[in-house]
Order: C-alpha cells, then sequence, then structure tokens
C-alpha cells in the first residue's frame, strides 16, 4: 500500500511550481489559452504568494491580479504592494508587474493594453470573475470573444493536493489546535463570545497564523428547534454572528475557525459545553455521532464515491441524513477553506454518485446529530484520501465529550 509521504516542512518553491503544471494541464484539457484572475485565493493558487487580508475573500481596488498563460511556466503577478507577502516565490523580474485597478474604467484600458501584449492573437481566456469596468470594455480585454470560467479549470487543478500542500495544511491545523487548546482551557460561565473571538485570533497569530479567513463562530445551540432563531429552511440557524453574548454554564457551544499558513486554511469544528460535563443523553448523541463518523470512514479510500460516504452515514443514522440540509455531509479544503469535492450537497444523489475520490484528496467531514433536548453534536475532522483509506490531519480530543 503506497501512503502519501507529507514532508515536515513545505518547499514552497517546489509546491509553486508543481501547481503551475496540474493548472495549465488542466488549461490544456479544457482547450483554455490564458487565465485571467481577481479572486485572493485563485491568485494565491496560480502565483504562490499570499498576503493577509482584513476580509479573506475580497480585497477591493488594492487587489493583486494574476495571468496565467498555457505555454508559458510562470504566471504574471500584478502586485499592489512588493514587500510583506509571507510565501512569495521567486518569480522572474518580468513576470512581476505594478498594480492594475480592474474596478475602475481608466485601470481597465490600461490593462486592455498590456493583456494585448502578453497574449496570443485571438486566445482563449477564462476569468474567475468581472468587475463592472471590465464588463463595459469587454471587447478590448477579450477581442476572441467572451471569457470562459476559470474557477471550473481550477477546480480541476485544485482537486488534488501535492504533499507540500498537505504539509501546509497540516500545519496550519496544528497552529489552529494549538490555538483552540488555549480557549477550551479557559472557557467559563461569564466569558462573552467575542472575547473567545479575541483569545483565538491574538494566539492563533502567536503560533503563526499568516491570516484570519473566518470570523471565530461560538454558536450558543438552543435546546429546541422550537427555541431557535427562525429560518425560511426550516431547519437549525448556523453559523450566526459572534456577539457580546455572555456564556451561562450548560450552554452548548458549536465551535468553528479557519485560518492559514502559506495560503492554506485549517478547519476545526468541535462541540463544547460551558462549565458542566455532558449529561447522560448528550454522551449518548456523542456515541451516535461517532459511529456515524466512524461508519464512513470505514468506506473512506480512493475509488470510493460520494455516494458510498452518504449511504454509509444515513444507514448509521437509522435513515436519515446526519447533516443540514443547506450544508453538506463533506467537503474539501485547500487555499479555500471550503471547496471541491462537495459531499451530500443539494446537487443530488446523481452528482454524488459521479463523483469518484482520488488520492490526495482532502475531504472535511462533519456530519451532524441533533436531538432535541441537547443542543446537538457536531464535530470536523480534516483527513486526506489514501488508496487504501485516509491519514487523518485533525489532531485534537473530543472533549469534553471523549478523548
Amino acid at each position: 500500500m503506497t501512503v502519501i509521504d507529507i514532508p515536515a516542512e513545505p518547499d514552497l518553491d517546489r509546491m509553486s511550481r508543481e501547481r503551475g503544471a496540474r493548472l495549465r494541464a488542466a488549461m490544456t484539457d479544457q482547450g483554455v489559452d490564458a487565465l485571467v484572475l481577481l479572486g485572493n485565493t485563485a491568485v494565491s493558487y496560480a502565483t504562490g504568494v499570499s498576503w493577509p487580508l482584513g476580509d479573506s475573500g475580497l480585497a477591493h481596488a488594492d487587489r493583486p491580479v494574476a495571468v496565467v498563460v498555457a505555454d508559458d511556466p510562470w504566471p504574471h503577478l500584478f502586485m499592489p504592494f512588493r514587500e510583506g507577502t509571507p510565501g512569495e516565490p521567486s518569480l522572474p523580474a518580468d513576470h512581476v508587474h505594478p498594480p492594475v485597478y480592474p474596478e475602475y474604467d481608466e485601470g481597465v484600458q490600461s490593462f486592455a493594453a498590456v493583456l494585448a501584449e502578453l497574449l496570443p492573437e485571438g486566445a482563449r481566456v477564462a476569468a474567475d470573475e468581472l468587475t463592472g469596468a471590465m464588463r463595459r470594455a469587454d471587447k478590448a480585454l477579450f477581442p476572441g470573444g467572451p471569457p470562459g470560467d476559470a474557477s471550473m479549470v481550477l477546480a480541476v487543478a485544485k482537486l488534488i493536493k501535492t504533499p507540500d500542500e498537505l504539509a501546509c495544511i497540516r500545519t496550519a491545523l496544528r497552529i489552529t489546535e494549538r490555538a483552540m487548546a488555549g480557549i477550551e482551557g479557559s472557557l467559563a460561565p461569564g466569558m462573552r463570545q467575542i472575547d473567545l473571538s479575541a483569545g483565538f485570533v491574538r494566539q492563533a497569530y502567536e503560533h503563526g497564523a499568516q491570516a484570519n479567513v473566518l470570523d471565530p463562530i461560538w454558536q450558543v445551540m438552543p435546546n429546541s428547534r422550537a427555541e431557535g432563531v427562525w429560518t425560511t429552511h426550516g431547519d437549525l440557524a448556523l453559523p450566526l454572528l459572534t456577539t457580546e453574548r455572555e456564556l451561562a454554564a450548560g450552554d452548548v457551544l458549536w465551535t468553528d475557525v479557519s485560518i492559514t499558513y502559506a495560503g492554506y486554511c485549517s478547519d476545526f469544528g468541535r462541540t463544547w459545553i460551558v462549565g458542566r460535563d455532558p449529561d447522560p443523553r448528550q454522551r449518548a448523541q456523542f456515541r451516535k455521532w461517532w459511529d456515524i463518523h466512524s461508519a464512513v470512514k470505514d468506506v473512506l479510500r480512493a475509488g470510493a464515491t460520494a455516494s458510498d460516504l452518504t449511504r454509509a452515514a444515513i444507514a448509521a443514522n437509522g435513515g436519515t441524513k446526519p447533516w443540514l440540509p443547506h450544508f453538506y455531509l463533506a467537503h474539501g479544503m485547500g487555499v479555500d477553506p471550503a471547496e471541491m469535492p462537495f459531499v451530500g450537497t443539494d446537487l443530488g444523489e446523481e452528482f454524488d454518485e459521479q463523483l469518484v475520490l482520488e488520492a490526495g484528496m482532502v475531504l472535511v467531514l462533519e456530519p451532524v446529530v441533533w436531538e432535541d433536548g441537547t443542543g446537538g453534536y457536531r464535530s470536523e475532522e480534516v483527513l486526506v484520501i489514501e488508496e487504501e483509506g485516509f491519514t487523518a490531519l485533525t489532531d485534537y480530543s473530543y472533549a469534553p465529550y471523549g478523548d
């Protein structure tokens, strides 16, 4: 049996070269000559550059932009700042350019002139997003016709992780777990949700985090659906914003946090109880969650389909889905905290049947067990698919429910 050898420390230059090769192979397979990338994580994936952001989803005006040409081994990076970019690879000097401003008409005009020099005539281009100014100047930017969807190219390239990518994810998880251990150890009645967030973010950065991707969630779960927040889909509301609410003894907390290291995300989810041990019903609920979690892992290996996982989870849960209808049983993770593959979505059984797992994919397994009167149970486990099974990257206890 071949097991993926994850290095103790990632080689960032090697990782960037291997990602570039995957990206260009996906472009060739989909008939794309060039990519124009504006999304933060897309630019990070294509260029190897990562940077701290106040909002990890969007950064307007001063955003980096990347252009990838299929027959060029190096991406072009348009960078508004030239220092303080952790993880920056050694790009050739002629591939690092002054910033472009795609939100503005003048910026798009300048960008169109640059693209005309970089791209071959009639190039088939794909873009991950278009600003209003880019849409107004689409014929100048894309004389070969409207751009295709770059997200389809990126999804294929990102699906299977290299060993160095796995090393980055594992490091991000260890940083997160060390910070969360400090928070769990100080958890007590009277603390506010925002106090937990402040403590986590501080500790995460002290341990080596480079960006806070997800505003930490410390959701107090209701004892019953009737006591919870009303939702249009009629199910549990998740996630809710962190507030100044003071925690009380017996509160059941669903936690969820994510940071990045070298551009790669962690994902951490556990259920904690404030100031008390679980009661017998809550312990029984955790055992049920564990049975579902174990049943899914029993069928987890390369060659299994997403349907194999959902069927195992449903069977272990007595015939009903152990995940929230507006979420999923499992999702992938990499430069985005949730990316392909997605398992158990509202795309339906046919989609799950066609999704075949491969060695090197990362899955975040997150079944949910709910029973009125308990506050429910949810945890997340990050797993790497292997030829014969999986490797767990998560290394954190299930306290106070179990070891």
